[in-house]
């Protein structure tokens, strides 16, 4: 007897370990993760679907992704081996969680997850017969670090008769993972607009629902609809509530469609329910989402990007290298290009092993000065600032430095005095000098903005900072680029002129245009601080500076006694900086010059100056609107109003037109016109556009470098 029951209890056994074998498989263990093909039943029946899960089990910390990863990563995948006649459906995404890391916001799930796949087998499958599932699953598992991963999983089912038996072991796994996955309809009503950079999402609640939503969150479906880092803002209006998000600027394209998953914390059906709503929308006009509780300004549309216009990395990394070639030709940079020039010559004497290390110096000289701008400019953005390219010249301290710099230099190349580091590249200064010329032309192009520079670097600045100093450093080596290439050229540096007498000449005559960037930098102040006075007292400040050039040049050159030289050098010391000194502290009470920014009618273009209260009444009114976007330090702008604003025919084609035209003056640090930039990606001057009569067409974006006929083609297109 104890035999006989031995037998049964052995039987039972083994009977249980082949029906536990028959719905799992082994985990196969990766790298920080495990992975397993489970299913919900115990056994499956001829025909009927049921459902099978790729179940990760992440170590802490680690974690892979939802099917748009947001900032960064990859989504899950899953490739079937199925036996003949078997068909897979798409992966059942429960609703992910935002994970941080840096400044990249991605989206993907920690812990334990359950990928569910509905699986239909054929009808023809015999009662008593195991099948044999398998699959390739492919994941990227993060933490600080990122590793691609996949496992072949497999998994034995039988199949019986009867209704499938849930599994013991997975099925409360399956039923809270149908939890998470997002309700098609639950009575809300659902409408999307965009306006500019923002996207809305508006949530009209069903009359029975009497909760109240605090946290939620809009996942998309798909990239480059809306930024992942920016905050989601929630408002309750009434009727509901609006979801306000930063709209991707990265395609030009307005989509015109929402797809994707709203969570809520509290539940669509009240506390405790299902927390994420499907969300499958066309985007309508922003009037018929009625009132948003002031959550929006004037109603305008995205602009109509010029052909042109960045659309991917790899573009931008060209038009920002490209921008940077043309940055040399832009009138900013001349007067340090012609010492360059000017070292070039001194250089093909010293023989090509020196030359090709003085264009290596120039070359890092520009690379680190773009770098520590690059990097200041996002330190300041990512702390809320409102910055752009240029932006250290909206800055009077910074035009105090700059202009009293240049001010030095052209006396050094007067004469008055000579610098153990001196411009271009010369044997006194060596590599350092040369460093140095890439350093001092960084810092007077930054005015100018080339073609192809502006949408570069609007793309730049709203990627992750690894990707935004990249395009930074493309634009680097755009500018160094021909310099580079004639030092490392023995070839051409023989087409270079032979050193002589003329070289004094020319680089006294140098000096001349050093001095000329020193008035525009003077003029620049004048419009910043004070006018007139700050002119006045800038100006004052270099005859400190002249002073202190001239005793160092005097008495501080080595024929003198060392005695002689200290006390030379001390009083030059306490000039130069007595200069500036007085420059900061006789403009810092002083307020910008005041002016209405309007001109009189009759006399040219009437600009009014820019306010989004006043485009939006413009827009409300039926009449198109020009926006000039410039800068007194961005010689760009004042050359394009030169060439195409004092056009007789195009002055007469804005006022036959009705066109009303703006000036958004950005000379001085300016949040309001920093954002509307923004709103058509870019984060520099010159940018020309043009709204028609109709209120929310899209408005047109014309080129960087304007000319009458450009203007005119534009104009005449509104009618």
């Amino acid at each position: 007897m104890k035999h006989v029951l031995f037998r049964l209890l052995l039987m039972l056994l083994c009977w249980s370990a082949v029906l536990s074998t028959s719905v799992q498989a082994e985990a196969v263990k990766a790298e920080h993760v495990d992975a397993e093909l489970v299913s919900e039943v115990e056994t499956i029946q001829p025909g009927k679907p049921f459902t099978v899960a790729l179940r990760l089990k992440h170590e802490e910390h680690w974690h892979t992704y939802w099917r748009n990863a947001g900032d960064s990563g990859l989504a899950t995948k899953i490739e079937w081996q199925l036996p003949a006649g078997f068909t897979a459906g798409p992966i059942q995404w429960p609703f992910p969680k935002t994970i941080t890391l840096a400044d990249l916001v991605s989206y993907g799930y920690e812990g334990e997850t359950f990928l569910m796949v509905q699986i239909t087998p054929p009808a023809s499958l015999k009662p008593g017969a195991s099948v044999d599932l398998a699959a390739t699953a492919k994941w990227l598992i993060c933490k600080e670090i990122c590793l691609p991963g996949q496992a072949d999983v497999k998994l034995k089912l039988t199949v019986a008769d009867g209704a499938p038996k849930l599994s013991s072991q997975w099925a409360q796994a399956f039923s809270d993972t149908r939890a998470k996955l997002p309700i098609a309809n639950a009575d809300w009503k659902l409408q999307a607009a965009i306006q500019g950079d923002k996207m809305f999402l508006r949530a009209n609640k069903p009359e029975w629902f009497k909760d109240d939503l605090k946290n939620v969150y809009f996942f998309a479906d798909k990239g480059m609809v809306i930024e992942s880092a920016p905050p989601q803002t929630l408002k309750k209006i009434s009727g509901g509530y609006v979801l306000e998000m930063k709209r991707s600027t990265i395609s030009p394209d307005l989509p015109t469609s929402l797809q994707g998953v709203l969570v809520s914390d509290e539940g669509w059906r009240g506390q405790g329910t299902e927390r994420a709503l499907q969300v499958d929308i066309q985007i309508e006009p922003l009037a018929k989402l009625g009132n948003l509780a002031s959550t929006t300004g004037a109603d305008t549309a995205a602009p109509t990007a010029p052909a042109g216009e960045v659309q991917s990395l790899w573009l931008a990394f060209v038009f920002a290298f490209i921008g940077g070639l043309i940055l040399n030709l832009m009138p900013c940079v001349l007067p340090v290009i012609s010492l360059k020039i000017f070292g070039f010559v001194k250089q093909a004497e010293e023989g090509h092993d020196k030359a090709w290390k003085h264009g290596l110096a120039f070359t890092f000289g520009v690379l680190a000065s773009f770098w520590a701008l690059a990097g200041a400019l996002l330190i300041l953005r990512a702390g809320g600032q409102q910055l752009g390219w240029g932006f250290q010249l909206q800055s009077p301290y910074v035009l105090i430095f700059l202009s009293s710099l240049l001010f030095m230099l052209g006396l050094n190349l007067f004469g008055v005095f000579e610098l153990t580091v001196s411009v271009g590249g010369s044997q006194k200064g060596g590599l350092t000098g040369s460093f140095f010329d890439g350093t001092i032309a960084t810092l007077v192009a930054t005015p100018c903005s080339a073609p192809f520079m502006g949408s570069a670097l609007g793309f730049a600045i709203a990627q992750p900072a690894l990707i935004s100093l990249t395009v930074f450093t493309m634009l680097a080596l755009g500018m160094a680029a021909p310099y580079l290439i004639l030092s490392a050229s023995p070839g051409l540096l023989k087409y270079v002129p032979k050193p002589g007498t003329w070289m004094e000449a020319f680089k006294q005559s140098m000096g001349f245009l050093m001095m000329g960037t020193v008035i525009w930098l003077v003029w620049v102040f004048g419009q910043q601080k004070g006018g007139a006075d700050g002119i006045a007292a800038l100006l004052m400040s270099f005859i400190f500076l002249g002073i202190g050039g001239w005793a160092y040049g005097r008495w501080g050159n080595f024929m003198m006694p060392a005695r002689t030289r200290l006390i030379a050098n001390i009083v030059a010391a306490i000039f130069v900086l007595g200069g500036a000194t007085f420059a900061v502290a006789m403009t810092k009470d002083l307020t910008p010059p005041s002016a209405s920014g309007t001109s009189k009618a009759g006399e040219g273009i009437a600009w009014e100056p820019f306010s989004p209260e006043r485009l939006a009444e413009l827009q409300s009114q039926g009449k198109p609107v020009f926006i000039d976007f410039t800068a007194a330090w961005c010689l760009s702008c004042k050359a394009n109003e030169k060439v195409a604003f004092t056009s007789k025919e195009v002055q007469d084609e804005f006022k036959k037109r009705g066109i009303v035209t703006l000036k958004a003056d950005w000379t001085n640090r300016d949040e309001v016109i920093a954002k509307k930039l923004a709103e058509f990606g870019r984060t520099s001057v010159p940018l020309y556009v043009l709204y028609g009569k109709q209120a929310g067409q899209p408005p047109k974006i014309l080129p960087e470098v304007i000319t009458p006929s450009i203007v005119l083609e534009q104009l005449r297109t509104i009618n």
